[in-house]
């Protein structure tokens, strides 16, 4: 455990100090954004930090921050046990010059920051991985429609993958009654994940209240 946590804080060294989409021309400026333990056993895994991530220099500080910690007491997880925190894109991709929200990274964006995300799951090994918003399910489960996805788990390769909605303030997706049902339904199936995992573990790394 201990070499891996050293592992893990060198990986997160490197994330930190990558500058990739700044030399492609995609970002005037970098600051990666990444936090968790080795200890960790669930991972999020969200589109790409905002502005508040960016000065707090912390993943979810925002307010999609506090709508994903109201989400995860619900599903039973308290506020000193949060998950492994990461994105796909780890970087502020800037606002929107289309509309309200934070711009959508790119494909090139993504393709640049695949290895780093690819690193960390690999290292960290969780047992679960919540896919926060539709470019996080997209990434691990190919094109579908996030109401299609939302509620619903897959298990590869003894991974349980559990799709949700994005937090962000910017998003009109749950205003309607029945995505909020389908919201319900996937923090029901991360509560059930983190009962299973506490039970199996001889010394729990995550709390589920019951």
């Amino acid at each position: 455990m201990i070499g891996r946590a050293r592992a893990l804080a060198r990986l997160h060294a490197r994330i930190r100090a990558c500058r990739k989409c700044v030399v492609a021309g995609y970002l005037d400026r970098a600051r990666p954004i990444v936090a968790g333990s080795i200890r960790d056993r669930i991972a999020i895994v969200g589109q790409a930090p905002g502005s508040v991530e960016l000065a707090v220099g912390q993943p979810f500080s925002g307010r999609s921050g506090v709508e994903l910690r109201r989400w995860l007491a619900e599903a039973g997880l308290d506020e000193a046990h949060l998950p492994y925190r990461t994105a796909i894109t780890k970087c502020f991709p800037g606002k929107s010059t289309t509309g309200g929200g934070d711009r959508r990274p790119s494909p090139e964006e993504i393709a640049l920051c695949a290895p780093w995300l690819e690193a960390e799951l690999a290292l960290l090994r969780p047992d679960v991985v919540l896919l926060l918003g539709g470019l996080a399910i997209t990434r691990f489960w190919g094109k579908i429609a996030l109401d299609e996805a939302v509620g619903t788990s897959r298990s590869v390769g003894g991974v349980t993958y559990i799709a949700l909605p994005h937090p962000s303030g910017a998003s009109r997706w749950l205003n309607d009654p029945a995505h909020r049902l389908l919201l319900k339904r996937a923090l029901a199936k991360v509560r059930i994940a983190a009962r299973r995992l506490d039970n199996a573990a001889s010394a729990p790394t995550i709390r589920s209240r019951s």
